[in-house]
């Protein structure tokens, strides 16, 4: 994508894509996606940043951290499923022309998500002990634990605002503007964790509650800048009047992907941990060779997201503004650009992942397990890919429902009684769980494509567009 569709607000991913047909290939789609990669990326490397500079002052204040940080992530999801929403219903009237309506759905998504989150801010700080209680932190690590998680609770008001903000940001094609916001929290975050829990410059060591004051500063310090870059590169200027009046039939169109998308990933979180629960009937050799191996995987996951996002931003704008033949096509160039590099990547690892863990472990039980892993990853990673971008774009064009079903019947039904029976009856240990696991990717990933093949999800489109005369 140009330099000059990047930098002039209001000029959409459709007009874009209008004004220049030769650019239907991976170009258009690589500048939209290789900042995703690296926003994700960064987001991933928050918690390791974290987690590695307090291992440098107490072992047992990770302890503490870790399962605050497993808290705070589990509330940001709860509410996250807002701003996939209010994507794919922005980009939808972007491409049909509509950016009033396209400003009435970031006003109403806000105002919504800082009410949720609000909710989510008492819940987490009023109920911090039990909570952590309940999650069997140790006695001695509780009085860290509750300072930790009711500090940064005060960040998931501000962290539900941005993620909104992001998601229009990304919406309007500036990927790359989003992620200069992600580096800067990570930034900010860092230098305060440098004076606040080393004491640099004679500054108190505040331990994992010096760790909680950063997170927060970077997360409001990433709302502001998130805010300047929405004004500076669309021209859109949050108003208070507008997030007091949230609209009620925007906010159903945002839930109506929102929710089912949100439904899919609580879904994959759960069979996932029942899934890890037998990876424990193995002992704690084969559960750190499965947490090793899931980190991996992990990050080759990151290509096919990245480029299932930025294909989503396109296809959201072409469904808006009826382009289906266009949206069409451009899926299945997309998927074969992911499947591409996804079996490059896969294969890479394959050949180098036992050397790669090496540097983590010199366990050889451990890597002796994990090596049959990284071959299974070239046949199941390919089957992730066609997930992630099908069902990306699916959403884009607000057929969300199917793909929810497709995952309930495929992950508890073919996935967890899969993994018991090849890693557990069978005795296949971990090959068998990740065999089962790969079944499940491929089961979904074809589903998705016979139904894009369907064509069934023109008919899904939530928008009207404005100016259907002129496509």
């Amino acid at each position: 994508m140009s330099q000059f569709y990047c930098r002039v607000p209001g000029y959409s991913v459709l007009e874009f894509l209008m004004r220049n047909p030769h650019r239907q290939g991976p170009g258009s789609l690589f500048m939209l996606s290789w900042p995703l990669f690296i926003d994700l990326s960064l987001h991933f490397l928050t918690g390791a940043i974290n987690t590695f500079m307090v291992s440098h002052i107490s072992y047992r204040e990770v302890a503490a951290l870790a399962v605050g940080n497993q808290v705070f992530s589990l509330a940001i999801t709860l509410f996250s499923f807002v701003s996939i929403g209010t994507s794919v219903v922005i980009t939808q009237y972007l491409g049909a022309g509509d950016s009033a309506k396209a400003r009435t759905v970031i006003h109403t998504a806000i105002s919504f998500n800082l009410v949720v989150g609000l909710l989510a801010a008492v819940g987490v700080i009023s109920s911090a002990t039990p909570i952590l209680t309940l999650m069997n932190l140790p006695q001695d690590l509780l009085a860290d634990g509750q300072l930790y998680l009711m500090i940064v609770g005060l960040c998931l008001l501000p962290e539900a605002a941005a993620l909104c903000l992001a998601a229009t940001l990304r919406a309007h094609g500036y990927t790359r503007e989003a992620m200069y916001a992600t580096a800067v929290v990570n930034l900010i975050t860092f230098g305060s964790n440098l004076l606040l829990l080393y004491g640099w410059f004679g500054l108190p060591q505040l331990g994992v509650a010096g760790v909680a004051i950063s997170t927060v500063a970077g997360r409001l310090f990433g709302l502001v800048l998130l805010v300047w870059l929405l004004q500076r590169n669309t021209g859109i200027r949050l108003l208070p009047t507008e997030l007091l009046r949230p609209q009620r039939e925007m906010l159903a169109k945002v839930l109506k992907i929102g929710l089912p998308a949100a439904g899919e990933n609580l879904s994959w979180l759960l069979q996932f941990m029942v899934v890890t629960s037998f990876v424990g009937l193995m002992g704690d050799q084969a559960l750190a060779t499965h947490a090793y191996y899931f980190q991996i995987c992990t990050f080759i996951m990151l290509f096919g997201l990245s480029i299932g996002m930025g294909n989503e931003i396109i296809i959201g704008h072409l469904a808006g503004g009826r382009l289906f033949e266009l949206a069409y096509t451009r899926l299945l160039k997309t998927l074969k650009i992911g499947l591409l590099a996804t079996i490059v990547i896969a294969t890479g690892f394959a050949l180098s992942g036992r050397s790669i863990v090496g540097l983590f472990t010199g366990d050889e039980g451990v890597l002796s397990l994990i090596a049959p892993l990284f071959f299974i990853s070239v046949f199941m990673e390919p089957g992730r890919t066609f997930n992630l971008i099908v069902i990306n774009a699916l959403r884009a064009t607000g057929d969300a429902r199917f793909p929810l079903m497709m995952a309930l019947f495929s992950m508890w039904g073919i996935a967890v009684p899969l993994a018991w029976l090849l890693g557990i009856h069978f005795g296949y240990g971990l090959v068998g769980i990740w065999l089962a696991l790969a079944c499940d990717e491929w089961v979904r990933g074809l589903a998705m494509y016979w139904r894009w093949r369907s064509r069934r999800w023109q008919g899904k489109v939530l928008v009207e567009p404005l100016q259907a005369a002129t496509h």
